[in-house]
């Protein structure tokens, strides 16, 4: 049986969000409050040692913190015989995705400091890797669970991909044909996002590329399906649209026209539930914010996420210089350019922290057991 704590709530609170997030992780069996407390967003947001971007050079990596003030701090990726040059991060459920240029990709949970290395196969050049999710069977987020979706040139049809699973227990790799369901005429547009385990994104109609769908990626099953039409009505082929997370458990869209500069919000009414067989409920949009001031710059490949009521935007200007926008109250609210330690033209994503531990493949278990 725990002990009573003896200090009020609050200042516990505040002592542990002070605690580096490695200890937090032993902390979890100190009490069941406890351990929920760490599974609480709100306590994570508040932890002095948070960020919200991740940006990328050619060999560094760095996080952005926001509250109180923009604060940039580099961060250590040292894997033994890997050649740091990323070339796309995703932000998956907590997890980084950082694909590297010749070296396969890294999942990495910066806020814990851990990684792990998946080595491409000689068979497998310019490997893409999709995101991370896990099988309806497994909601758990057990590690063994979770999976990869991957995809490379097709060497016989260059037009054509090869897509491929790996499997984080066994380490091992397999094909897959990546049924379309919704369509056989549609083309992924953009990065993920990873939501319940499965994989959702905007794509666009080979036909007629200004008509675009956002469609999901079912890892029970193997086969994409649509969601739902975009809830903005008529999109160009240079309109911005970037799908995100909103609340944990629903979606996002933010939509930048290319000649106004008007940028919408949308998010998902309810929240995005899994049905018995793992595919997903439809869901209703609604508009959630409408900026159309004159300050706003063109977005170029912007990271984003909602605070409150607020629009906190990552990108980069003309010259490649990165910048930190705040928007709310349709207007610019402030906009705050990026340490000059950042190089031009960074990678860059949104992140939400994650007290969840890279999983480990089912070997390396058993050795540690031993």
């Amino acid at each position: 049986m725990a002990p009573e704590e003896k200090l009020p709530c609050e200042l516990i609170e505040e002592i542990l969000s002070r605690v580096p997030p490695e200890s937090l992780v032993r902390f979890r069996t100190v009490s069941k409050k406890w351990n929920a407390l760490f599974d609480d967003k709100m306590f994570i947001n508040n932890h002095k040692m948070t960020f919200r971007f991740i940006l990328a050079t050619e060999s560094k990596f760095y996080s952005v913190s926001i509250t109180p003030k923009i604060e940039v701090r580099e961060l250590s990726l040292d894997i033994p015989g890997l050649e740091l040059k990323p070339k796309i991060l995703i932000d998956c459920n907590g997890f980084l995705l950082c694909g590297m240029e010749k070296d396969g990709i890294v999942v990495w949970n910066p806020w814990l400091r851990q990684a792990k290395w998946i080595k491409p196969k000689v068979n497998q050049p310019s490997l893409c890797f999709n995101g991370i999710g896990y099988e309806y069977d497994n909601m758990k987020l057990e590690s063994s669970g979770y999976k990869t979706l991957v995809s490379y040139p097709n060497e016989l049809d260059p037009t054509r991909s090869v897509w491929k699973i790996h499997d984080f227990a066994s380490n091992s790799w397999k094909y897959t044909n990546l049924v379309m369901s919704c369509s056989s005429g549609v083309t992924l547009f953009g990065a993920s996002v990873s939501l319940n385990g499965i994989l959702y994104w905007v794509a666009s109609h080979l036909k007629n590329n200004s008509l675009f769908v956002l469609v999901y990626y079912n890892f029970s099953n193997e086969k994409v399906y649509k969601f739902s039409d975009l809830p903005c009505g008529e999109n160009h082929h240079h309109d911005v649209l970037v799908l995100r997370i909103f609340r944990e458990d629903r979606l996002s869209l933010l939509k930048q026209c290319h000649l106004t500069k008007k940028i919408e919000i949308w998010v998902t009414k309810n929240k995005i539930r899994n049905c018995s067989s793992g595919d997903v409920d439809s869901a209703e949009w609604m508009n959630f914010m409408e900026v159309s001031t004159l300050n706003l710059p063109v977005l170029v490949h912007p990271s984003y996420f909602i605070d409150d009521k607020k629009l906190v935007v990552c990108s980069c200007d003309q010259t490649g210089q990165a910048w930190i926008y705040v928007v709310g109250d349709n207007k610019l609210i402030s906009k705050i350019q990026i340490d000059s330690v950042v190089g031009p033209w960074p990678l860059h994503c949104s992140f939400f922290p994650s007290l969840v531990s890279i999983p480990r493949s089912q070997t390396k278990k058993a050795a540690l057991q031993v």
